[in-house]
């Protein structure tokens, strides 16, 4: 999660944690709080994390790379990094990622002026001193607006956390047992390795990726993807 640009340096009343709002409410004072303020809106209730740690940093780093390197591959989707997200009246997250589908190829969010409108179809949160609210609140608050995958890479202990969408719930997915790999159903051809994730071994993490960029699956996808951009 980052800092949002905001338009005016005060407002009367300020954000409190654990205060509870209606979304529309958080948006307007969070908007108008210094631009120092990190916040959230979970479940109803008004979250301002703590400072996030060196190692919250650097294991964004092979996150930010792995859904990059789908990107340039795959036309039609699109990675934003910490970017305000109006999931519904009860929630307004800052996912530290997210992958959409873009809405002219048929993706589920929408842009609402500078920021991101419903649900992105896969989001990707890095929780420590976050975890049990990454776990549970916010799970249930991408679960509840529509997130088809959440995949959460938890440190202390570290350990790569897939739920994929069963009905209305995400629920935890074990890797393949013949290959270690999480493939996506949101996005074909979006494979991960969680142990070269984990490892921070980018090498692996890269080519476990490009075999998925290689199937007929990913390929199919794309050209999915360019008949509805063609027929918006």
């Amino acid at each position: 999660m980052s800092t949002v640009d905001r338009r005016s340096p005060a407002i009367t009343p300020p954000l409190v944690p654990g205060q509870r709002l209606g979304r529309a409410t958080f948006h307007a004072r969070y908007e108008a709080m210094p631009p120092s303020t990190r916040a959230e809106l979970i479940g109803g209730v008004v979250h301002m994390p703590s400072p996030l740690s060196y190692d919250h940093g650097d294991e964004n780093g092979p996150i930010v790379l792995w859904l990059m390197h789908y990107q340039r591959f795959t036309p039609g989707v699109r990675t934003s990094l910490n970017t305000s997200t109006l999931l519904d009246d009860q929630a307004e997250a800052q996912p530290d990622a997210s992958l959409r589908i873009l809405p002219e190829s048929g993706g589920r969010s929408r842009h609402e002026g500078p920021y991101i409108a419903g649900a992105p179809e896969l989001v990707v949160e890095i929780a420590r001193s976050s975890r049990r609210v990454d776990l549970d609140p916010k799970l249930r608050d991408y679960e509840r607006a529509g997130v088809l995958e959440y995949v959460v890479s938890a440190l202390g202990p570290d350990e790569l956390l897939w739920h994929a969408r069963r009905d209305d719930r995400l629920v935890l997915v074990a890797p393949d047992a013949a290959d270690g790999l999480h493939r996506s159903a949101a996005f074909r051809g979006l494979w991960l390795d969680p142990v070269a994730l984990v490892a921070g071994d980018l090498d692996a993490l890269v080519a476990a990726l490009d075999r998925g960029l290689a199937t007929d699956e990913h390929r199919a996808f794309v050209d999915l993807l360019a008949g509805r951009r063609d027929a918006h």
